[in-house]
């Protein structure tokens, strides 16, 4: 069955974007390839992102690097948001609920992973108890503000645990 996986790359203050979303920043520390990425990519089954990642800043547009990992991700995408286009997007669909959209995107991801993007969607996935996993990656610059990786306000505590024999910075969520 499916994991939910939460992945991104963060600066090192740990903001996946820049103020109002930006993400030019990235393009800067995506050359050279990873080899943790390089398996995950291979390893993703579904995509499940917000509306404003789905809508957002792609420091790729309008090249055949556009979308995710790069322009490489061929599958399934999954946009939760109460405010889906009038035109449909191919091969996305758009899903009003968490839990509708978390069922139908383990269902087309099979055996592998249901890859979050978007720290509105993996905090709900957080709250709801649903999330498995957690994959950070971090870029060596400091942003100073934008969209945290992880971000409540008054606090809250998710606790993490290595997942043995796997890369740094990858653990499974501890429920």
């Amino acid at each position: 069955m499916a994991k939910l996986l939460y992945s991104a790359t963060a600066s090192l203050d740990g903001y996946i974007a820049g103020p109002g979303g930006d993400m030019s920043w990235l393009t800067a520390h995506l050359a050279g390839g990873n080899p943790t990425a390089e398996r995950l990519l291979a390893d993703v089954g579904a995509i499940l992102a917000g509306n404003c990642t789905f809508g957002g800043d792609d420091p790729n547009r309008g090249t055949d690097s556009e979308g995710a990992f790069g322009g490489r991700y061929h599958g399934p995408v999954f946009v939760l948001t109460h405010r889906p286009p009038a035109a449909p997007h191919p091969g996305v669909t758009f899903v009003g609920d968490l839990h509708s959209a978390v069922a139908q995107a383990k269902e087309a991801a099979g055996d592998k992973y249901v890859n979050i993007l978007g720290a509105n969607v993996a905090k709900q996935c957080i709250e709801a108890g649903l999330l498995d996993e957690v994959l950070m990656f971090f870029a060596p610059v400091l942003l100073g503000d934008g969209v945290r990786m992880f971000d409540h306000p008054g606090g809250a505590e998710v606790r993490l645990a290595p997942i043995p024999g796997e890369t740094a910075h990858w653990y499974s969520v501890v429920h």
